[in-house]
């Protein structure tokens, strides 16, 4: 199980099916409601959220492993990897990295192997296979059918308002 400071809630689901949509909708309405939100998004492409020219950019690419970029609206941090370094990133790593005495709560997206509380998003017309049978750590469905069979909390994707309301009352019972 993936330990943290701050309670961790997951968004797991395959590729398409919504994630980022509704997490896009859901951190307004919790940050509404007070809660100072983390987040940390796995992806399986390579980013560049840096401008070629900029100076930051040009620093970076001149060989440093870490580079830490400061403004007064913000921070961003930069790890560098070398091929031999390359792996598939560590939650738990990830997690060190934030400042937890800002948060009351951290999404994730992705990781979904990984062993923390999430909430499964799924959309049957995309025919994926269900996640929740064999993760005890899905605590909620997500999803835009009926699905009566799921023994879980079903939730609908595009209700983004009673997802936010299933996560405060989680969130109180986590705080227990």
């Amino acid at each position: 199980m993936i330990t943290s400071p701050t309670p961790l809630i997951g968004f797991a689901g395959f590729s398409g099916s919504g994630k980022t949509t509704l997490l896009e909708k859901v951190i307004p309405l919790l940050k509404q409601r007070g809660i100072r939100l983390g987040l940390i998004k796995h992806s399986h492409h390579d980013i560049e959220p840096d401008v070629p020219g900029k100076d930051s950019y040009r620093l970076r690419h001149a060989g440093c492993g870490q580079t830490l970029l400061a403004t007064k609206s913000r921070h961003m941090l930069y790890f560098e990897y070398s091929e031999d370094e390359r792996k598939d990133p560590e939650l738990n790593e990830c997690l060190e990295q934030l400042d937890h005495s800002k948060l009351d709560l951290v999404l994730i997206e992705g990781f979904r192997e990984q062993a923390f509380p999430k909430i499964e998003i799924h959309r049957p017309s995309y025919n994926k296979p269900l996640l929740y049978p064999n993760d005890p750590y899905i605590i909620a469905f997500a999803t835009d059918a009926d699905t009566q069979l799921c023994p879980l909390p079903q939730l609908d994707i595009n209700d983004p308002e009673s997802i936010a309301q299933f996560i405060l009352t989680w969130l109180e019972k986590d705080d227990q």
